[in-house]
């Protein structure tokens, strides 16, 4: 391994997307995968993913369980702390494009909020 330092991107946000669970208790899987494709396509369309973009890049992460096992799929956005519900195939464009691209959350589709905090010292 080299010694020179990894550069890594800034990052804006992070989406969590209960979109396989398990066992079916949130939402029907077929609709869950239908929500990640389309999450991965507006991410790709919307040039979120690009390292060069001012606000940081935009990671996605596919999960199994968000632990709310009701009115899934379940989207989490990080560092924001705010779930929405009912995130079917049709909503990712909108939720991207107004709460990511504009920073404007999406009231009527929160499901709660939680702001990220840490208790963490930073070490430079």
């Amino acid at each position: 391994m080299s010694e020179s330092a990894i550069v890594q991107p800034q990052i804006s946000h992070h989406l969590l997307l209960c979109a396989t669970p398990t066992k079916v208790k949130c939402c029907d899987p077929s609709t869950g995968i239908a929500s990640w494709n389309e999450l991965k396509r507006v991410i790709r369309e919307l040039g979120l993913e690009n390292t060069k973009r001012p606000e940081g890049i935009v990671l996605r992460s596919k999960v199994d369980c968000l632990r709310v096992c009701e009115r899934g799929p379940i989207l989490v956005v990080w560092p924001d702390g705010i779930w929405y519900t009912e995130v079917t195939a049709d909503k990712i464009k909108p939720i991207v494009q107004q709460h990511i691209v504009q920073q404007q959350p999406i009231q009527k589709w929160i499901h709660k909020t939680t702001p990220f905090k840490t208790n963490s010292p930073v070490i430079e």
